[in-house]
């Protein structure tokens, strides 16, 4: 169990620790591309918002469980993190975005996986 949740939780962090590094350091153009709805439907303070949320939870996921400390903090990011993917799935099948869902669709099952798996460390 223990392994399954690091390879999961590995991955996940690695995803959010760059996707919320790119929110929080890129301007509105430069997302656009990659992520039109940035600045559009969703208000730039509001997507550093979600970067910052990001890259706490991928912290929240390895660092409790790496130092012993509050473990159960990786369950509260875990979930936080499904939360996240199930609002942001929300947004792109609102803005008529099916494909995109799919990705959100992976990382939900993987943070749910996550959440489940860190209730046991």
């Amino acid at each position: 169990m223990q392994i399954a949740y690091w390879i999961i939780a590995a991955l996940l962090a690695a995803f959010y620790a760059y996707a919320g590094a790119l929110k929080i350091l890129r301007s509105q153009e430069q997302l656009q591309p990659m992520m039109a709805w940035a600045g559009t439907d969703v208000p730039m303070p509001v997507v550093r918002f979600i970067g910052i949320v990001e890259v706490l939870g991928a912290l929240g996921l390895v660092l409790p469980p790496l130092t012993g400390v509050a473990v159960e903090l990786a369950v509260a990011a875990a979930l936080g993190l499904t939360v996240l993917q199930v609002m942001a799935m929300g947004v792109h099948l609102r803005r008529g975005e099916q494909r995109e869902s799919g990705m959100n669709v992976a990382l939900i099952v993987l943070a749910a996986a996550a959440t489940w798996l860190a209730t046991s460390l």
